[in-house]
């Protein structure tokens, strides 16, 4: 027969029903209760449980009665406020230990009595058993104030302190333990006593820590790094710094200060990774590559160690056809095939831009080609990227160590000519080291670090070639010319230098001492020459120099050197000019607004819109020597073409190379309004110029 439903019974239905919570709680306060029932009974014992209007009783004890007056089932439920008035809950009830002090209780008639109430928190959070009797004597109290005086200024020291803190007046069973320690290992001090603060350290770190704290007995000073296991089970890195205590009449002891360092060697692990990790791709950078190789170099050795360098071809192409952030997702999936193609403990480098570096050890010549073969089958499997499916060749470079290497970082230079060497060939290729090439790159290190001494060391002097009026040839200015004789190779020509310091990121350094030699010299002219030095003199300016910064730079040198905006004349390569446009008008109207005059240099070997041309403020096209050479071989066209455009254009123009009486006499009849050339002067240094305009003048 089935049972009865609620509908069938209304007894059942009327019958309370009990939450989960009210169970919890009734377990929490009988807990609570086992404890209190083994504490001395001519005290008054309760159970108080922490609630939103305020701790109330929730359990009392037969010494209530005979102490206070009340009877045990009144005071269930009681605000603890009415028996104990006018003390703070925060100061009696401690989650970290057991408070006693003396304080007055209110008893059921009204009268208040002296107490000494003990107030000891349960296992369970929430919950305490307060004990209270009656307050000792004058005597007692005399001697209690005397004592408690002292523990007052401890507990200020020590307790309060936000500096977790351990204290042993003998041995190594703790005595004292504030509240800040156990915060930080979520103990109750009870639980830490005597050995009980062992428990809460890392087993592996006991050790080191009992010998540090067995050192200080002796009467050291010594700090151990160990990590405290908290209660709720989370790890943390501290400091233990122990010195020596004695306490008279008990022995060696020692005090302990503890300082939780895990969020600094988070942040420092944080600052690390970030120093030696590419952000993009999460790859080590650089600075990790030079101190991995540098840790696992032998000088002298030969095989074991090798480097490959690859370099993404074509990268620029999907930059500029899908976009920088499809650029960046493609490397980043290079970085990933390349960790799954590697071995673990091969390391992988983003070098920088689209250039990677895997380091391999103890490996041959042949197992890194091997290597770099399926690096470049993995990454030639299409990514997709916006939709469309992008293949990634990749050229690579493979150097062995061998005892010719003298440091780490050759190794890794070797393997970025060997990538080099791999693009030559027609990229996607894997090319192992060429000997000749390798001589060859390190020649042009060399040569690049004594162009470097020589801008600086003030090696680098000017010579200049004259500029003549066609009409009159008269002279009118000089073009600045940079010279370098080395002090091994002799004489190097700018054909040489100049590329090589465009390259290396030196010709801005380059050209501001050329215009500072140049400024300088006209200076000197016309303190000696007068009215016969050069009036103009023409500055060659690279077209990786044409900036913002070289207003500010001429205007620096001009002013500091005391010479004439007009006296200076910038000479630009048609492909300065059209390399950024916009930028190089800009610029240039900058230079005119300062008084400087601007000259197109080697003008109709470039590619240069006409129209771009008219509207640049130029003032001089200068016409390149295989136009003028034309002139002996009966083909004027061009030169003519170059005169007649500047000539509308309003520009005067200077005819470069020229050598005989015949070209002279051509260029006059087409208009040409200045000579330069072997025909006129060689360029020849700033003590011979000096005495050519000298005689001229005279």
């Amino acid at each position: 027969m089935p049972s009865p439903t609620t509908d069938q019974n209304p007894a059942v239905a009327r019958r309370p029903r009990v939450t989960s919570r009210e169970v919890l709680d009734a377990a929490r306060v009988s807990r609570a209760v086992l404890h209190a029932a083994s504490v001395r009974v001519d005290a008054a014992v309760l159970v108080v449980v922490a609630e939103a209007g305020g701790p109330r009783v929730r359990w009392a004890g037969a010494g209530v009665e005979r102490l206070l007056g009340h009877a045990t089932t009144d005071v269930l439920g009681m605000a603890l406020d009415r028996l104990l008035p006018g003390t703070p809950p925060g100061v009696l009830l401690r989650r970290e230990r057991t408070v006693t002090t003396e304080l007055r209780g209110r008893s059921r008639t009204g009268a208040l009595l002296d107490l000494v109430v003990t107030t000891t928190p349960s296992s369970d959070a929430g919950v305490w058993t307060v004990t209270a009797q009656h307050a000792r004597t004058a005597t007692e109290r005399a001697l209690a104030d005397s004592a408690a005086a002292h523990e007052r200024r401890f507990t200020t020291l020590t307790e309060r302190s936000p500096v977790p803190t351990l204290l042993s007046e003998q041995g190594l069973r703790l005595a004292h333990v504030n509240d800040a320690f156990c915060r930080l290992v979520d103990r109750q001090a009870e639980q830490l006593l005597g050995t009980g603060w062992l428990a809460g350290i890392h087993p592996e770190d006991v050790g080191d820590v009992v010998d540090t704290a067995a050192a200080a007995l002796t009467g050291e000073v010594g700090d151990v790094r160990a990590r405290l296991l908290r209660a709720d089970g989370e790890e943390r890195t501290t400091v233990l710094r122990f010195a020596h205590l004695h306490t008279p009449g008990l022995g060696s002891g020692f005090v302990a200060t503890i300082e939780d360092v895990t969020e600094r060697l988070a942040f420092q692990d944080q600052l690390e990774h970030q120093a030696t990790h590419d952000p993009l791709t999460g790859l080590p950078n650089r600075t990790r590559l030079a101190s991995f190789v540098a840790q696992r170099f032998q000088p002298g050795a030969h095989g074991g160690l090798a480097c490959l360098f690859l370099d993404v071809d074509d990268f620029k192409v999907v930059n500029d056809s899908l976009g920088h952030a499809a650029g960046d997702q493609l490397l980043v999936q290079v970085a990933h095939r390349l960790r799954a193609v590697v071995r673990p403990s091969d390391l992988v480098v983003r070098f920088g831009g689209d250039e990677f570096v895997v380091v391999c050890e103890d490996v041959d010549e042949d197992a890194a080609v091997a290597l770099g073969g399926r690096i470049s089958a993995e990454l030639a499997r299409p990514v997709q990227l916006g939709g469309v499916g992008v293949g990634v060749r990749v050229s690579v470079g493979v150097t062995v160590q061998t005892a010719e290497h003298a440091s780490a970082d050759e190794l890794v230079r070797d393997c970025d000519i060997a990538m080099y060497q791999a693009k030559a060939g027609g990229k996607g290729r894997v090319s192992v080291l060429d000997q000749g090439a390798r001589s060859q790159a390190r020649d042009k290190l060399r040569l690049v670090a004594d162009l470097r001494a020589a801008i600086d060391g003030g090696g680098l002097t000017v010579h200049y070639q004259p500029v003549v009026e066609t009409e009159t040839m008269r002279p009118v200015g000089v073009e600045a010319l940079a010279r370098w004789q080395h002090p091994q190779r002799g004489w190097i020509g700018p054909d040489v230098f100049v590329p090589l310091a465009e390259e290396t990121g030196l010709v801005g350094a380059l050209g501001a001492a050329v215009l500072e030699q140049a400024c300088a010299q006209v200076a000197a002219w016309d303190a000696e020459l007068g009215l016969g030095a050069p009036r103009v003199v023409h500055v060659n300016v690279s077209a990786l120099q044409l900036d913002e910064h070289l207003p500010a730079l001429l205007t620096d040198t001009v002013t500091r050197l005391g010479v004439g905006y007009e006296r200076i004349c910038v000479e630009l390569t048609e492909s300065a000019l059209v390399r950024d446009p916009d930028l190089a008008l800009l610029v240039l109207h900058r230079l005119r607004d300062l008084g400087t005059s601007v000259a197109v240099d080697d003008f109709g070997t470039g590619y240069s819109s006409l129209a771009h041309l008219r509207r640049l403020p130029v003032d001089c096209l200068k016409i390149d020597r295989s136009f003028v050479a034309e002139l002996s071989e009966g083909h004027p066209e061009i030169t003519g073409a170059v005169v007649a455009l500047a000539t509308g254009l309003g520009l005067s123009t200077v005819a470069e190379g020229v050598e005989t009486v015949e070209q002279v006499r051509a260029l006059a009849g087409m208009g040409a309004t200045h000579l330069q050339g072997y025909g006129i002067a060689r360029p020849m240094d700033a003590a011979a110029t000096t005495a050519w305009f000298a005689e001229r003048a005279r």
